[in-house]
């Protein structure tokens, strides 16, 4: 998968390349965090590729959180709350336990941000609480896997 993620991206022409970067951050599973890696790999300056990763991962996760958003205020609107699965009672036992920031920062080694911010949603966590904590979690994983992937080329190019 991770080739060809690489090849997807290296397909555009390379003044367009951050703009594939972009395009599988946005996937799920994908995110800032591989798409930082995927580009830091094709040969992107590091900076541009996590930047464009975090854009790319950010719009869909804010693509996810509102219609998720609009979804529940449609849905719960003079209703009563629905028993919950056996999978979404886990996951909001974890939203209860560690909030919207524990959720957002730790989310992310589970499910990709665009589930576990949707879920949050669905949960009755404020919209703009969940995007900040996203936005968050979303740069940090970023940078992250952007200096790793950065130290990891170096090492290979010794």
């Amino acid at each position: 998968m991770i080739d060809t993620l690489q090849d997807f991206t290296a397909s555009f022409p390379e003044f367009l390349q951050w703009f594939g970067v972009m395009i599988i951050a946005a996937i799920p599973f994908v995110e800032s965090y591989f798409g930082s890696a995927v580009g830091v790999i094709v040969g992107i300056n590091p900076a541009i590729a996590v930047g464009a990763a975090i854009i790319g991962n950010i719009i869909s996760m804010l693509v996810f959180v509102l219609s998720a958003h609009g979804i529940r205020a449609k849905a719960t609107q003079g209703k009563a709350a629905k028993e919950l699965s056996p999978s979404r009672q886990k996951l909001k036992a974890r939203f209860d336990r560690y909030g919207v920031p524990g959720v957002s920062l730790l989310g992310q080694l589970a499910l990709p941000s665009q589930i576990t911010s949707a879920a949050m949603v669905s949960f009755g966590a404020p919209k703009n609480q969940v995007i900040l904590w996203q936005i968050i979690s979303i740069i940090m994983w970023g940078i992250i896997f952007g200096v790793l992937a950065s130290l990891g080329i170096s090492a290979l190019q010794r």
